[in-house]
This record gives structure tokens, sequence and C-alpha cells, in this order.
């Protein structure tokens, strides 16, 4: 029988992976927990403040950013737009040229995304 010997990547011990950044939209969050559940790194974690929405919105585990290959699941897996990935090289570029936005200021004022007030009409039976 003919055994397989796979060959060893040059590289292996550097263990080059492409790093980024995580950005969370604490304000668009509805706390559903996606991208802390299918995160493969462990990265996110709920966080124990409350956005206007009255979630909890997810953080990066403290020293756990080192850890994340920029896979963009959460990004993915969002159903709100909430959070968001840059490469590394990508937050620089922006950075250089001002473009990187703080992700935690909200769009609208709190007021604003109050609902408006609904008129029932009420009928005879």
């Amino acid at each position: 029988m003919l055994s397989v010997s796979w060959r060893k990547p040059l590289d292996a011990e550097i263990g080059v992976t492409i790093k980024g950044y995580i950005f969370i939209i604490a304000d668009r969050c509805k706390g559903c927990g996606f991208c802390i559940e299918f995160c493969p790194k462990e990265v996110l974690a709920f966080s124990d403040d409350l956005n206007p929405k009255g979630y909890h919105p997810p953080i990066v585990v403290k020293d756990k950013l080192v850890d994340c290959e920029n896979c963009q699941l959460c990004q993915i897996i969002c159903p709100d737009f909430a959070i968001y990935n840059l490469s590394k090289e990508e937050y620089q570029k922006q950075l250089k040229d001002k473009q990187v936005k703080k992700p935690t200021i909200p769009e609208k004022p709190i007021e604003e995304n109050k609902p408006s007030k609904i008129k029932i009409a009420k009928t005879k039976i």
C-alpha cells in the first residue's frame, strides 16, 4: 500500500494570516448573537452595556483581537449590517486618507428613532 506524505509549507512556523480590525456599530445591533456564535476564534462576546434600542451589542474580547483572522464571517452573517471588518492594510490606508469613520456614533439622534404615535380608529359593533 502506498502511503501519502504531505509536504509541509516553508512558512509553517511563521503562521502567516491576514489580520484585521473589527468595527461594531452598536446602535444598529439588535443583539441576535450570530456574530458571537459563529466566530471561529471566539473573538467576540456580549457587552454588559445596552445600546439605545435596549440590546447588548457584541464587543471584542480583551486581548483576542490578535486572534482574529479577518475571515469576515461576522460581517457576512449580521442581519443588521452592524459589524464590519477591515484588513490591516485597508485600515492603515483609510486612516492615512482620514476615511475611517467612528462606528459607535449613531447615524440619527435617538429621538428620531422613536416610533411615531399610531391613532386607532374606534368602531361600533
